[in-house]
């Protein structure tokens, strides 16, 4: 088994764990609500301390019910994870496309006149005058 594959199965194995033994030791079985979010922890720890508290802000929106609370939740947690994707995927691609480009230059290959690019960004053949990009095209048949 390579490092990495053993690196994997034991983060794995450790969020599992994290999951289930807080339902294997019962922990939260004397609260009502054993799993509530620390809003509700911090809501309930304030009124019992100052009952005559009011909050400064309400809510702009206060969903039906708990469930669309949660799905609500769970959607601006998988936007934001998505966002997080894209913008490390396009780090790592912009990378590996730096890298690429300087192996090419290193090897020589970027100024190879067959198959290079110009500097407008069509694609030239080495023959002098005489370019395959749209323009030309359009220009042949003038």
């Amino acid at each position: 088994m390579k490092r990495h594959a053993k690196v994997n199965a034991l983060l794995l194995l450790a969020v599992a764990a994290l999951a289930v033994i807080p339902l294997l030791f019962g922990l939260g079985d004397h609260k009502e609500e054993p799993f509530a979010g620390a809003d509700a922890e911090a809501e309930t720890a304030i009124t019992e301390l100052e009952p005559d508290y009011e909050p400064w802000f309400s809510p702009l929106y206060e969903p039906p019910s708990g469930e669309i609370e949660s799905a609500l939740f769970a959607l601006q947690a998988a936007l934001g994870a998505g966002v997080l994707a894209y913008y490390f995927g396009l780090r790592k691609g912009r990378r590996q496309g730096e890298a690429r480009t300087a192996a090419r230059a290193a090897d020589g290959s970027v100024a190879d006149s067959a198959g290079s690019v110009d500097g407008e960004g069509t694609a030239s053949d080495g023959v002098a005058g005489r370019s395959e990009g749209p323009a030309a095209s359009d220009a042949s048949q003038a």
